[in-house]
């Protein structure tokens, strides 16, 4: 009796082994994920999505997520090239394209994209000057995508997209900033001024010209001057007989 209820226990066992190791075989990839199978160490091939079955104690399999993952590259300091030091973070957006390649060439491909973003900013910013960090951004985040893109191809990692978030000054560099687009702004109203006089006097010149070739429209122009002066006053104005003969059309007596 004991040897029978021993045997049934056995079998018992066997069973729930057989069924955890048939259990523990299966995987579930969704739409989003890949897995990367190795057997007895090697490479097999990737699977997914959908259901997978390895072979206990003979297969592993590593999950890989291929939807782009947004990744904060921390604040760098930045020495531009004019000699300029500022802080700059940015935002990187990648995915991975390449399962195989994701796990096999680097151990940790989240880490080490994020460390070669930030040499990667470091290196492309120093090459610009300060104006071109705030005026040109979306020129440098260009520069940046390629040059990590480029990189991380090894790795089977696809760089999107790379956005500048901010570029941060000291309150001096500040200061000088405003200084310089003040002396801008008074150097261009400057310029408008003398192109307002220069049209201005160019304007008289022709004008001087017309009344030298017509010497009624002088004389018109002398009256009105006076009335001007006169204002609103009650003022007695004198003309000249010459003025009013020459109004008249008749010369003067000699």
């Amino acid at each position: 009796m004991s040897y029978e209820m021993g045997g049934g226990l056995l079998i018992l066992i066997l069973t729930l082994l057989i069924l955890l190791l048939i259990a523990s075989s299966f995987r579930i990839l969704r739409e989003y994920q890949r897995g990367v199978v190795f057997m007895l160490g090697r490479f097999w091939r990737v699977k997914g999505p959908g259901l997978v079955l390895l072979i206990p104690g003979v297969q592993q399999m590593v999950r890989v997520d291929l939807r782009t993952v947004v990744m904060d590259v921390p604040s760098q300091d930045v020495i531009s090239h004019d000699n300029v030091s500022v802080k700059v973070n940015a935002v990187l957006y990648f995915r991975v394209v390449d399962p195989e390649r994701a796990i096999i060439q680097v151990a940790n491909f989240l880490e080490a994209t994020s460390q070669l973003a930030q040499t990667t900013l470091r290196s492309v910013l120093g090459k610009h000057e300060l104006d071109e960090m705030l005026a040109e951004r979306e020129r440098l985040n260009l520069d940046i995508q390629k040059a990590l893109d480029v990189q991380t191809d090894g790795w089977g990692i696809k760089v999107s997209n790379v956005e500048i978030k901010h570029v941060d000054l000291n309150e001096s560099m500040i200061r000088a900033i405003a200084r310089q687009a003040e002396a801008e702004r008074e150097r261009r109203a400057k310029i408008i001024h003398a192109e307002g006089e220069l049209q201005a006097s160019e304007k008289l010149l022709g004008a001087a010209r017309m009344l030298a070739q017509q010497p009624e429209a002088m004389q018109l122009r002398y009256m009105q001057t006076l009335t001007q002066i006169a204002g609103d006053k009650s003022s007695t104005i004198v003309f000249p007989m010459d003025i009013l003969q020459a109004l008249r059309g008749k010369t003067p007596p000699e």
